[in-house]
């Protein structure tokens, strides 16, 4: 009994003796700002001595310490229904409030600081307080262990009865990594975590494995992640889309459609998600079905309330106004090297090169800083609180990659700090009242190139009108590819070739096409006709428009409807192969590698399939394909590194698939990761085959074949 005795009063002492420290500190940084700032002042205007003004400055500093304690949770729970970068700035003016009322307190009525000094100096005074305090814990377990429990104690009391002790499973989705990207990063030692994992080191056993898995034909977040949360990604053919039937583009990204895509999905597969039971969303596109949820795009359009706006999130890292103040800085930080790391790759004319300027770095600042620190905060609160599955996706590599490519220094940073991340998860777990298995996935990779505009000097928009006969801008008509079109529209519609000039459309021409780009995946549609268009209609109304795009040297094949044969691939010099014939001849789709066919005929049989599907030019030697947004790491389509995505699980699970098979799909990634779900826990959903699972059209993995077609 004495030894526990004495054992608590180290703790008890240890503790008050860091708040000593952290008081100190906080005192002399008060002294430091009130000597820097010329707005800010300890001392009456006929002067005082050092002493008194040293106790003015201790008072102000724990004055403002103790209000930050105990007021600051209340005055975030009361915003916590704010969206979270608006919150992250309205943190500044709030803590510069507490510390006018923190002077103002003072008995001795001394201290005076500016409003907008006010909002500076909390700022420094928190962020070196909260440094300060993890310094003193960095060797103290117990006082770590306390920090990360406080974040959740409200939550505990509020769950009721004890959290189980079975595992919970933590999905994190690193956005883009690509499978071989993430395996040459852990080779250069940039992500020490996961080489640890692996086994990497001598005498160090793995505890996870890593495995590839090919994307569908749209490899982007949109189609992968709602079939990975959700098990059915069926009619998503790309990331922007025109469905007829509703006279709407579709964009995976924006709130609206991700909800619509949502319901389907849910309707399609016969449950809510992956997360339907005790679950957790972070950061998504899609919710899983979870109850919590936070960042989730597709509630965004909803009245925020209580029942669809997780307010755990937010507070478990909202609390801390030193949060704030330490992200404001890591995203100036981010602002100002993407504007350094943009002008250096200007300077040395490095090719392929995107313009990075405008509200980019703003935007690359928001993924890689502020949505990774909410995102991770959030999964921290959710582990402390006992959740049974947690999915998360950060963003940060892919919105880096995009611009400054898959493989460049830029991109490396980024998988470093991601690392981190991870490390600081895996922390948590040690101190999370269950146990805890880590999964890592990507939804998709990036492959390398320059963009089509680069290559061929016009978008293809302005090849479609071309092959069209319509105008075109006059930079196009001055390139060689928009020559060579106009001149292959006029040969087809038995016109003579011009110098120069422009043809003007006659009178009654029907409504231009639409055509929209997601990567190197092009999709062309004709609003005014309410089917999908076949190639023999295509044909009758713009002779010229598939032989201009299918022997155009950046395109890689095109797909459309047949009357003959259902669904054909055309590639150039007059290449036309059904789509029943490709397995046979894949002809231009023998490039892109195995599963290519089967995935182009899965997209064949979406209703809202384009009428022209049209793939770039894809170069198996370096993996580069041609982007039709302004990407130099791109993905959407078919071609390279960007459909070979990555899943590393704990070795205590299950083989996600049979050896010698090969895990193809969104879907099936579903599957498997629910399987997991139901090996420590009950099932978060049925484990009987779902309708989408039952689909003939669905395609399933095979010994060293890839997809195959269940109807055939």
């Amino acid at each position: 009994m004495r030894s526990v005795g004495r054992g608590r009063w180290r703790k008890a002492a240890s503790q008050i003796g860091r708040s000593v420290a952290v008081w100190a500190v906080s005192t002399v940084t008060m002294l430091v700002l009130a000597g820097i700032l010329p707005d800010f002042q300890l001392q009456s205007a006929d002067g005082d001595s050092a002493t008194t003004i040293a106790v003015t400055a201790g008072f102000g500093a724990g004055a403002f310490g103790l209000l930050s304690a105990l007021v600051w949770p209340a005055l975030v729970r009361l915003l916590l229904l704010v969206p979270a970068l608006v919150l992250g700035l309205l943190v500044f003016f709030l803590n510069g409030a507490l510390l006018l009322l923190a002077l103002h307190l003072n008995p001795s009525e001394r201290g005076a600081v500016a409003p907008e000094t006010a909002v500076v100096v909390a700022a420094v005074m928190s962020a070196v307080a909260s440094a300060t305090g993890a310094a003193l814990a960095v060797r103290d377990d117990d006082a770590y262990r306390r920090r990360l429990y406080r974040l959740a104690d409200r939550r505990r009391r509020r769950a009721g009865p004890p959290c189980p002790a079975t595992p919970g499973t933590v999905f994190v989705q690193l956005d883009g990594v690509g499978h071989d990207i993430l395996l040459d990063a852990v080779g250069k030692g940039l992500m020490p975590t996961v080489a640890r994992w692996l086994g990497g080191g001598e005498g160090r056993p793995a505890t996870h494995r890593i495995v590839p898995w090919r994307t569908d034909w749209s490899s982007q977040t949109g189609a992968s992640q709602l079939g990975i949360l959700h098990g059915s990604n069926h009619d998503v053919p790309a990331f922007r889309w025109y469905e007829k039937d509703r006279g709407e583009v579709m964009v995976c990204n924006r709130p609206a459609s991700a909800a619509l895509l949502q319901h389907r999905a849910a309707e399609d597969a016969g449950h809510g998600g992956l997360l339907t039971v005790d679950g957790a969303s972070r950061g998504n596109l899609f919710s899983g079905g979870a109850g919590e949820q936070a960042l989730v795009l597709s509630i965004a359009t909803r009245r925020r309330s209580r029942e669809n706006r997780s307010r755990d999130g937010y507070f478990a890292y909202f609390s801390d106004p030193a949060n704030a103040v330490r992200t404001a800085m890591s995203f100036a930080a981010e602002v100002g090297r993407e504007i350094v790391q943009s002008t250096r790759a200007r300077l040395r004319k490095e090719r392929p090169r995107v313009s990075r300027g405008g509200l980019y770095p703003f935007v690359r600042a928001f993924a890689t800083v502020v949505e990774r620190d909410v995102v991770v905060a959030a999964v921290t609160g959710d582990m402390l609180a006992g959740r049974t599955a947690v999915y998360a996706d950060l963003v940060a590599y892919d919105e880096v990659a995009h611009h400054s490519g898959p493989s460049g220094r830029d991109a490396e940073q980024v998988l470093q700090r991601l690392d981190r991340a991870l490390a600081l998860i895996e922390k948590v777990a040690e101190h999370a009242p269950r146990p805890y298995r880590i999964v890592v996935l990507s939804d998709h990779g990036q492959s390398p190139g320059e963009t089509f505009r680069a290559r061929y000097g016009l978008t293809l928009g302005d090849l479609v009108r071309a092959g069209c006969g319509l105008p075109v801008p006059r930079r196009a008509r001055r390139t060689r590819s928009g020559a060579e079109a106009r001149n292959a529209v006029r040969a087809a519609l038995r016109r003579p070739v011009e110098e120069g000039g422009e043809e003007r459309p006659s009178a009654g021409r029907p409504s231009e096409p639409i055509v929209l780009a997601s990567g190197n995946l092009g999709l062309v549609s004709f609003p005014d006709v309410g089917h999908r268009m076949t190639k023999e209609e295509i044909d009758a109304r713009h002779p010229a428009l598939l032989p201009t795009l299918a022997n155009h040297p950046g395109i890689g094949f095109l797909l459309v409807r047949s009357e003959r044969h259902g669904g054909v691939v055309l590639g150039a010099r007059g290449v036309e192969i059904p789509l029943d014939r490709l397995d046979e001849d894949p002809g231009p789709l023998a490039v892109f590698g195995p599963g290519a066919a089967d995935a182009v005929r899965r997209t064949h049989s979406f209703p809202h399939t384009a009428d022209i599907m049209v793939n770039s030019f894809y170069d198996p030697a370096d993996g580069e394909v041609l982007a039709f947004e302004e990407q130099i790491g791109s993905h959407g389509g078919l071609g390279g590194a960007q459909s070979r995505a990555f899943l590393l699980s704990p070795i205590v699970f299950s083989p996600p698939v049979a050896e010698g098979a090969h895990l193809v799909g969104a879907e099936q990634v579903h599957r498997v990761l629910r399987r997991w779900l139901s090996e420590v826990n009950d099932p978060q959903v049925p484990l009987d085959d779902s309708p989408s699972e039952a689909r003939d059209s669905a395609p399933f993995a095979v010994p060293d074949g890839g997809l195959q077609d269940k109807s055939a």
